[in-house]
């Protein structure tokens, strides 16, 4: 089976097209600036990259017909007919607390999306866009979808909800839902298949380390409690979001800094985290570069509150599962930052967190086991693959 995965945003689709009989990428790009003056197209395959080409993209639709005529290219492409095209897998982002699982893309997965858009009113209406092209482009083809939200629907009732009034949650469905599971999800199937262990017998803190960053405790294979809440905001310190923090802080921005509530909400996602912290760079390779070469003060202590948030959180999910078998580092920042990894891992002896100096310094694309030999907690880099793990749900599902 070929398939086709889309993660449209508001103005772009990055797309990949994988064989799954070998797991391979045979195409990927993006679709980017979807609606402005100037768009930009890429294109790449095994043996041809296409850079960034500029043209006019009028909607999603029409970005979605350019992926296909790519595929389709008689010198370039990678297939001969339309119908190699035999599924198409989305990355959805917000589902409140309807699916806990991959879904085929139906009338009712679209009006619960619908439903959902107040509480992801950024990405909801992208994914929607991204299922109306299909339909018009290929009415055909069958879609499935995978919900960021879909992994953390295991988390009990003391995990998801807010100490508010129980109202909110009753009427308004105010909670905690936690995002990147699909990234969770895969890493922890990965390294349980690396260590040769059954994922219903392990205890694992995944940190996805990004420039959005959350964490979730996995016990018996399933999400227990995970950072991000009701939106991405909350948790971790982040590229440019702030994370956790009083909740009376943007109420004081407001009533007495004159703020408005574009301004703080504004802030508080686009100005903050890294960004905010160091007025350097929301990029962590710069940040480790102005450590590692300048001893830049201001990107020491930005990365000492970062380090030191995840350090609280992998204590705080080691109490919620009464232990920890394995520790996994993932996402752009966790896969290649060592020095971070370093830091959040130093004096967590009492924990069986131990790093292994050498290991942690290699830098190889694989999975990577990280603590020495006998450690009680194994530390890993798994790299993520998102869309792949898409790709497998949507296979299993029209498998079925």
């Amino acid at each position: 089976m070929k398939i086709l995965v889309l993660n449209c945003g508001s103005s772009s689709i990055k797309y990949q097209f994988i064989d799954m009989e070998t797991q391979s990428v045979l195409a990927e790009g993006i679709a980017e600036k979807i609606g402005e003056d100037i768009s930009l197209f890429t294109y790449k395959s095994s043996n041809y990259t296409k850079k960034k080409r500029e043209m006019v993209i009028e909607n999603h639709e029409q970005g979605l017909q350019l992926i296909i005529d790519s595929l389709l290219d008689s010198v370039n492409g990678v297939i001969r007919d339309i119908h190699e095209i035999e599924a198409v897998g989305h990355r959805l982002v917000h589902a409140g607390e309807h699916y806990s699982d991959a879904v085929v893309v139906t009338d009712h997965v679209v009006d619960v999306m619908r439903e959902c858009i107040s509480l992801a009113p950024l990405h909801n209406p992208a994914n929607l866009k991204g299922i109306e092209a299909v339909k018009k482009n290929m009415p055909e083809v069958p879609q499935c979808g995978l919900f960021d939200t879909a992994f953390h629907q295991t988390m009990p009732p003391q995990a998801y909800l807010y100490p508010l009034p129980i109202d909110f949650y009753n009427t308004h469905k105010i909670r905690r839902y936690g995002f990147h599971g699909t990234s969770h999800k895969y890493v922890s199937i990965k390294a349980a298949e690396h260590l040769g262990r059954n994922m219903q017998d392990l205890k694992i803190i995944s940190c996805h380390l990004g420039n959005g960053a959350s964490m979730t405790a996995i016990q018996d294979g399933k999400s227990v409690d995970t950072s991000m809440g009701l939106t991405p905001l909350e948790g971790l310190m982040m590229g440019t979001r702030c994370g956790d923090l009083d909740p009376a802080i943007p109420i004081h921005m407001q009533q007495q800094l004159g703020l408005s509530v574009d301004e703080v909400n504004n802030i508080l996602n686009k100005k903050s985290g890294m960004l905010g912290l160091s007025h350097i760079s929301l990029d962590m390779r710069e940040i480790e570069e102005e450590i590692l070469q300048h001893k830049n003060p201001r990107a020491i202590q930005a990365h000492d509150v970062y380090c030191y948030r995840i350090k609280k959180y992998i204590g705080a999910y080691f109490a919620v599962m009464n232990g920890l078998d394995v520790l996994i580092f993932t996402g752009g920042v966790g896969e290649r930052m060592p020095i971070m990894r370093a830091q959040v891992c130093e004096n967590l002896q009492a924990l069986g967190i131990n790093l292994d100096p050498a290991a942690n310094e290699q830098n190889s694309d694989g999975i990577e086991v990280l603590s020495p030999p006998g450690s009680p907690v194994t530390v890993l880099k798994v790299p993520t693959n998102e869309e792949l793990m898409i790709a497998l749900e949507t296979q299993r599902l029209l498998s079925q």
